[in-house]
This record gives C-alpha cells, structure tokens and sequence, in this order.
C-alpha cells in the first residue's frame, strides 16, 4: 500500500519548503487506512471464529477437485437446491425424525423413465401421494437436498457402482430418476436377466452401474426370476463373489449392502467342506443360523476393501427392515400405514436387530484398520430412519391395478422395496452429504 502511495504522490513532487506538510499529511493518511483494515479483519476474524462453517457449496474433496474442470454455478432450477451446507457442529445424519415436505420429491413416475414396474406405484394405481411429501431431518443438523448438478460436476470422470440385492437396485433407479433431471443417462451393457446393469452420462463421463449380488460372497442360486427355488442356495462362507472384486479395483465410488437373503435356506461351505447349514430340516446337518454366515460374509467383505490397496471412497449400507403386518410376503402380509412412524411407535425385529449389530461390530472393527490403510470406508446406516416409513412400500401396487378388477382381490404385497419416488431418494441426500462434508459427520 505503501508503494501505491508513492507512486501517485512522486510525479508531484512539491518544493522542499513543503515537506514537513506532506509528511505529516500522509503519516496521517496511513494511519487511519491501517485503522480502518485492523477494525475490517477483526470483524471478519471474529465472525469464522464464532461460526465455524463445514465445507460449503464451493469447497470440494481435494481429490475431487483436482480432476475437475473450472467451477460452473450451480442452478437454481430446482427450487429446493439451497447450498451444500450444513449447520455447525457434529451430529448424526441417521438420528432424526421425518418431517413433512410440502416441495414433494425431484422427479414423477412420468419424468423418470428408469422405474422398474414393481416400484413405480403411482402408474399402478396407487391412490394416496402422502407419502411423497416428507423429507428426513437429521437431530442438531441440517441436512440439504440432494443436488444432482453438483453431483454429476463431482462425478466427472468417476465410476460408482451400486453392489448387493434388489435394494441396492432399487436404491441406483432412485440416483438415475433423480439425476436424468440434469441429464438422461444411457444403459451400455445388462446381463441376460437384466438385474446388473451400467449407465453412462456422456456430458460428465460419469458411469454407473449396479452389480446384483444378493450374498456379496460365492453363492450357486438355484431360483428363477419369480423367486421359485429348485435346490438349496449353496453359499461358501470363505469366498467373495468375483462378479464385483474383479470390477472393484476400478470404481471410484461404491455402496455396497448385504440383507435379507440370508435369510434363505442355504447350505454353507467353508474350505471346500460342507460345515453347515441355515434352515435345512432334514439334511443331517449342523444349524448354524444366518447369524453365523452373515457375519462371516461382513468380516470377508471388510478385510477385502481394507486390503485391496484401492482409494475408492467405499460406502457400507446397512440393512433395510420391511413392514410387513399380519404375516409375511408369503403368508398375506400387508403394509398400510400411510404416515412414517414416531420414532417410540417402533421397535426393529429381532432378526433386523441381529443383523444390524453384526453390520455395527464388524464395521467398527474394519474401520480400525482404515487410516493406517489409506482406506476410506463409510458407514450408511440408513436402518433405523427406514424402519420408520412403513408407508413407503408398493405394498398391493408392486402389480399394475391390483384392484381394476375385484376391489377385494387378494394380491401379494411387497413391504420391502420402496415406491419411485419415495423415502428411498432420501437416502441420496445422505450419501451427497458425507461426500461434501463427511468429514464432519463420521
């Protein structure tokens, strides 16, 4: 500033009789500009000290931003895309309650054309959209919508993969519905039953994919596409499902989620030996139960992405309960709530609270490892905050007008699998809120 002074006053230079003036007058001059950027700084300093923000809308993962091109505004074309920010201080995304949402979800079953049939309940004539309009709020945090143009600018040149069952199938048609708001994707490639698929978005180079991997571990399924068994599943117990470790090593981000196939008859094998088995009357063989199994399989799955050597920021999505009442999906179960539960009008089952705690031990055990490792693997437990939406479900409308017909018709519900939209695409918000601030958070 100094230098900046000089060079205007030196070209009027004033005679020498003068110069006790100038001096003083410029002395002057600089001691109220000092005063006046001393008093500016503080304000500025006091206002990050009282008020540390998280990482906002323009503050990106390094690791991101390095390989992205330069910054574009985000739009505010869709009206709830308030900035990636959340409030101070450290909370939990999973503990919190659902509150109503009168902006409703992103897209319809008419924008998105990705929703498989047994999810798009709207088209299948579902007749209340209650369910549409509530949004999940984080306890001590605000939680942002999600935002699919700063999602795919995230993405630009990175591979993401949704690994597991019909959940996290479920799970990457709610990423697409969402995110063909910006830009349609393209399907390049699905297996013979059409279960494993990948997408690209040609404008950000971004792939996506789901590979279907109902065990995650090496399992011989003997069951068509309505779910009708010939054999027992044969799992082996020490062995991992090659069909996504072969494509790991090459993905940039996964979800990865395990669930209620466990829950199947199956024969186990570890070593090549039969040791067991899980709801096989008759076989002569030792009940092992699907505890056993499941936690082999978490600690399998673990120690693989701990030791893969590969930086992919991992995601572990924990299981999700159903809500079937008076019976199962085979026995006349129905879900008919049309509000999400409080959070004291529910309990989980004894078999989500099994599998969970697993879930939790085994994570908690694998992330020990993760620093010294360099592996980054996050924990997506989205478990509780889904027990509470019982209303969320196709329930009778997993088929198209069950009730055209015979308002009394007797149809098989579907309790677990979430409508499109529904209170899946919040689990969206979750995962774009641990890649923007995860730090803060887990």
């Amino acid at each position: 500033m100094v230098k900046e002074m000089r060079s205007v006053v030196n070209p009027f230079s004033p005679p020498k009789h003068n110069n006790v003036i100038i001096k003083f007058a410029v002395s002057f001059l600089l001691v109220g500009l000092a005063f006046h950027l001393l008093i500016s700084d503080s304000f500025r300093f006091s206002s990050v000290v009282e008020t540390p923000v998280p990482a906002n809308e323009e503050t990106e993962p390094e690791s991101l931003v390095a390989s992205l091109p330069a910054e574009e505004p985000v739009s505010n074309d869709f009206a709830a895309n308030e900035s990636q920010t959340s409030q101070p201080g450290k909370c939990d995304l999973f503990v919190g309650d659902w509150i109503p949402d009168p902006s409703g979800p992103f897209y319809t079953n008419q924008s998105c054309l990705q929703i498989e049939g047994h999810q798009n309940c709207m088209k299948n004539g579902r007749p209340d959209s209650g369910y549409l309009h509530w949004r999940w709020n984080p306890r001590g945090c605000s939680l942002p919508r999600f935002n699919p143009k700063k999602f795919l600018r995230l993405m630009r040149n990175k591979s993401w993969a949704f690994i597991g069952d019909s959940i996290s199938r479920n799970h990457v048609q709610s990423l697409l519905c969402t995110l063909s708001q910006v830009e349609q994707a393209v399907q390049v490639y699905h297996d013979e039953e059409y279960r494993s698929k990948i997408w690209r978005f040609p404008s950000h180079n971004f792939t996506l994919s789901v590979i279907w991997t109902p065990f995650l571990i090496k399992a011989d399924i003997f069951e068509d596409m309505n779910g009708v068994s010939s054999s027992e599943i044969q799992l082996h117990l020490d062995k991992l499902d090659k069909k996504w470790t072969d494509q790991y090593r090459n993905l940039d981000y996964a979800i990865i989620a395990g669930g209620k196939w466990f829950l199947k008859t199956a024969i186990y094998h570890e070593n090549n030996v039969v040791t067991g088995c899980h709801y096989c009357p008759g076989k002569n063989l030792t009940e092992l139960g699907f505890d056993y199994a499941y936690r082999k399989a978490m600690q399998l799955i673990f120690n693989f992405i701990t030791n893969s050597g590969q930086r992919a920021l991992a995601f572990f999505r924990t299981t999700t309960p159903d809500h079937f009442e008076n019976g199962e999906w085979f026995s006349g179960g129905t879900c008919n709530r049309k509000v999400p539960f409080k959070e004291d009008e529910v309990n989980m089952t004894d078999v989500d609270t099994i599998m969970h705690n697993i879930e939790l031990e085994e994570f908690e055990k694998a992330t020990a490892l993760g620093p010294e490792k360099e592996v980054a693997l996050k924990l997506l437990d989205t478990t509780r905050l889904s027990l509470l939406r019982p209303d969320g479900h196709p329930g009778p409308y997993r088929q198209f007008q069950p009730f055209a017909e015979d308002k009394n018709a007797k149809v098989q519900n579907d309790c677990l699998h979430w409508c499109l939209p529904g209170p899946i695409d919040s689990w969206n918000d979750l995962v774009m809120e641990m890649i923007v601030n995860g730090g803060i958070y887990q």
